[in-house]
């Protein structure tokens, strides 16, 4: 039986645990008093990981469509997909060792849903393993003298596939995290 609440298959954190959401709705956030720095840098990391993945994506179909040389896209993909791996599996590290223990014992009503992020990151990383070795791939074609647009369209659909989940448990993190800080505030949880 798939379990509903795996990252491939949620559609959204379950009622139970959206109840700081309730009280502290995303249109809310930037006007509250307890909205500072952690909140603020926690998404623009998040924003970051998105417009990496818009880039590749991007680039990526531009490759396809001949509208960059492979040459000029390879030297891309790799800077910004080494980047987006290096920076995501620290995101996750900081995360799982130090913000989630800290913010499930300041808010154990909804702790579970911190296990569910940390769940994430396991099944995350297969994902961006899978990631790395389609972008190796291309490189590997363009390397070759290759245009790489074969490797380049398994890399795509590789990258939609992340971009979903990506953004799914990013959405499902910050509706968790940021109520629990606006609530308590960022005392104690750097």
């Amino acid at each position: 039986m798939t379990d509903p609440l795996a990252l491939e298959t949620r559609a959204g954190l379950p009622e139970a645990l959206r109840i700081l959401l309730a009280d502290h709705p995303r249109e809310a956030w930037e006007r509250d008093p307890n909205f500072g720095g952690l909140v603020a840098f926690w998404l623009e990391r998040h924003l970051m990981f998105r417009r990496m993945l818009e880039t590749l994506r991007t680039d990526t179909e531009a490759l396809i469509d001949r509208r960059l040389q492979a040459p000029a896209y390879a030297g891309r993909l790799a800077r910004v997909g080494q980047l987006f791996l290096g920076e995501m599996h620290g995101h996750h590290q900081i995360e799982d060792a130090h913000y989630f223990p800290v913010l499930a014992r300041t808010e154990p009503r909804i702790e579970r849903g911190f296990a569910l992020l940390d769940a994430d990151h396991h099944a995350l990383h297969r994902h961006l393993e899978a990631f790395a070795g389609a972008a190796n791939g291309v490189l590997t074609a363009v390397a070759g003298g290759g245009e790489g647009r074969e490797a380049a369209a398994a890399f795509l659909s590789c990258l939609g596939g992340l971009g979903r989940l990506i953004d799914r448990h990013l959405t499902d993190e910050e509706d968790l995290v940021v109520p629990v800080i606006l609530r308590h505030g960022e005392r104690g949880l750097g």
